[in-house]
């Protein structure tokens, strides 16, 4: 972060990769953020600031099988857009569970954690909010209804058990456009805003607004958006599914997500996280950048809440000598009991290989890193000394169970071999594979705009490339249904077809922007 005397400079997305769907609250001084996590796990990824820029994961809020059982969920099913909220001592965090038990909330007394069980609420889509009203009545706002069909609902509860005290009704149908989705009620200077995201996560996103002097509305609708670059030639797309925020200072912010789309279109990192001011116009409506352009990667603006920086790590290494994962990395849905260890060795992370593959909807042995920029490298140190045959083990690039690459080791008619593995729209293709002496060998991935490289070395300074897959092939915009993550690059192993005996070992995670 850059200060002179005219403004204050930082970059965008400030949460880069695949962090969609942002809500935040604060506390005096102090920011909390979360994001969607669809069918990775622990659910919910949390970040505390006091700057609204360095932002540092402190958790996450769904992490135990009592709170979140996505161990057969589909990728882009699981957790959609959670909602964070803080009310008289408490955090509220509000979620819709695709699959399963629907739309609920937990809380907690630190945000940082322990998080409760969930609270079910029973009315809503998708995209539940709450809104605590100064007069003690707490509203769920959420998405009902499909396609032009969608629309916005609200009910009030006990926010202690869930329970609705009222019927839900529709109090919000948007400007026409399809999918209205991730709804905030806001009171502000006495009026109810209702704010929403229209026209689905793609090109014609848009955030609206309306307002009222009744929570249930009618709602007076601001004509244009808010937000959106539907309409300009600009490098970050699909601005949308935004919530406000009132600084100490009492400036506003907004925080959303949108693609970063490369030249040719597509973009494989996903819809990430975003900030920028919000202006209020004299006539009482905010506004952050109507097809304007003011929505940059690279930002000036005239003030900041201060704080101390934190850095942004783009690049780094993980060593597995603690205890504990680090938070920024992954399980591809809950791992399975017994599949993962950082104590079996210490100073690797062991890995168990499940029957289930990664082509497949299961619980899959799998921990990684969301990429976070468009170049980079990602490498480890793999042993693998098992005999089975069948098992394998190694370094893949995920979009999903039908858009993925892998280079790794495996056991093939009773020796070693180093395999490189493209898999696109479901269709695998064994690239390359050659037999290896060693029980160990290095495994990286090095990726750019166009490619992903899979490349192996036997004492960790000459690499040798194996194969290489495009990056089009791996971005939402070309993976055939949902599309709401974005590539995680992660240590994996696997049985296909029956659970490995032997563990494989990591001794370290190593990534370079």
């Amino acid at each position: 972060m850059n200060m002179s005397h005219s403004s204050i400079h930082y970059s965008n997305p400030v949460l880069p990769g695949f962090y969609p769907d942002p809500s935040i609250t604060r506390v005096g001084e102090d920011y909390y953020l979360v994001c969607s996590s669809f069918e990775y796990f622990p659910g919910v990824p949390i970040f505390h600031s006091r700057d609204l820029i360095h932002w540092k994961q402190i958790g996450h809020v769904l992490d135990r099988i009592s709170q979140l059982d996505i161990s057969s969920c589909a990728s882009s099913d699981g957790i959609y857009a959670p909602t964070i909220r803080y009310h008289e001592g408490t955090f509220y965090m509000i979620t819709t569970d695709v699959r399963g038990r629907g739309n609920f909330y937990v809380t907690a007394a630190d945000p940082a954690g322990p998080w409760s069980d969930p609270i079910t609420v029973p009315y809503g889509g998708i995209d539940p909010s709450l809104m605590f009203d100064d007069d003690g009545k707490v509203y769920v706002t959420a998405q009902q209804g499909a396609n032009y069909d969608s629309h916005v609902i609200q009910y009030e509860i006990d926010i202690a058990t869930g329970k609705a005290l009222s019927e839900p009704v529709v109090i919000w149908t948007g400007d026409g456009g399809p999918w209205l989705e991730g709804p905030h009620l806001y009171k502000i200077n006495g009026l109810y805003y209702i704010m929403a995201a229209s026209g689905g996560t793609a090109k014609e996103h848009r955030e609206i607004i309306g307002r009222s002097t009744s929570p249930y509305g009618p709602f007076e609708r601001l004509l244009e958006p808010i937000l959106t670059h539907k309409d300009i030639d600009h490098p970050i797309q699909y601005l949308g599914h935004a919530d406000l925020i009132e600084g100490p200072d009492g400036g506003w912010w907004a925080v959303f997500l949108g693609v970063r789309l490369g030249e040719n279109g597509y973009g494989v990192l996903g819809r990430e996280s975003y900030l920028a001011p919000v202006h209020w116009t004299a006539d009482g409506w905010p506004m952050i950048d109507n097809n304007d352009g003011t929505v940059q990667l690279e930002m000036n603006v005239p003030r900041l809440p201060y704080s101390e920086p934190e850095p942004v790590l783009d690049s780094g290494r993980h060593d597995f000598d603690d205890s504990i994962l680090p938070y920024d990395l992954t399980f591809l849905r809950n791992p399975a009991a017994g599949s993962w260890s950082l104590g079996e060795r210490p100073g690797w992370l062991a890995l168990k290989g499940q029957s289930a593959g990664l082509s497949d909807i299961g619980q899959v042995a799998f921990t990684g890193l969301r990429q976070q920029q468009v170049a980079g490298e990602w490498s480890t140190l793999l042993e693998l000394s098992s005999q089975e045959e069948g098992i394998e083990a190694g370094i893949c690039a995920r979009m999903n169970e039908r858009a993925h690459y892998e280079i790794g080791m495996r056991q093939s008619s009773g020796r070693s071999t180093v395999f490189a593995r493209l898999t696109v729209k479901g269709q695998a293709r064994l690239a390359a594979e050659v037999p290896v002496t060693a029980g160990r060998v290095f495994l990286k991935i090095a990726a750019d705009y166009n490619e992903y490289r899979l490349l192996y070395s036997l004492n960790g300074t000459e690499w040798n490339r194996l194969a290489a897959g495009s990056a089009y092939a791996l971005s939402p915009q070309a993976v055939e249904g949902n599309g709401f993550t974005g590539v995680v690059i992660g240590l994996y192993a696997a049985g296909y077809g029956k659970a490995a005996e032997a563990a494989a070992y990591f001794d370290w995670f190593d990534y370079r922007a």
